[in-house]
């Protein structure tokens, strides 16, 4: 593969602001009900359901080989079952190899509500709670040992 970087073509790209907002991030899951609890009624995520769904993933989800959730800024989070999925190390704390962690805003105010909801569940925390520069964060693994984390942000806080 070559990168873009080293020829001695002009580099072309999109002008700043043509990328709106993340549309949709899909995440591979080995249990869908456990993640669709986790998603769904712990985080608060609403599913889609009949025709809010997408029609190219109508019959997936009828199958119940994806399921779609809707964060309150739009963003589409799809888990896509896959049963034989095993993490590239069954250390949570090592990290995988292209994505890191999904990050979900909250208030400042019910920050701490979020954390005490995941020690209430059981749920294995990762980092935190940690105050930095840039907010207030606590970290913790998905069903199949994808990081997760809730944070706000310092003005908001402070």
């Amino acid at each position: 593969m070559t990168s873009f970087l080293t020829t001695s073509s002009p580099v072309v790209s999109l002008a700043p602001g043509q990328l709106r907002r993340i549309h949709h991030l899909a995440l591979n899951v080995k249990n869908m009900d456990a993640s669709r609890c986790f998603y769904g009624e712990l985080l608060g995520l609403k599913e889609l359901t009949g025709d809010a769904v997408d029609d190219t993933l109508k019959e997936l989800v009828a199958t119940g080989k994806v399921a779609n959730f809707i964060t309150p800024d739009g963003l589409i989070l799809d888990l896509f079952y896959a049963p034989d999925l095993e993490p590239p190390d069954p250390d949570p704390e090592k990290s995988f190899t292209r994505a890191y962690h999904l990050a979900f805003d909250i208030a400042p105010e019910e920050f701490d509500q979020a954390v005490a909801m995941l020690y209430a569940n059981q749920i294995a925390i990762a980092h935190g709670p940690v105050t930095r520069p840039t907010g207030r964060g606590v970290y913790f693994y998905d069903p199949d040992g994808f990081m997760v984390e809730i944070r706000c942000d310092p003005a908001e806080f402070a």
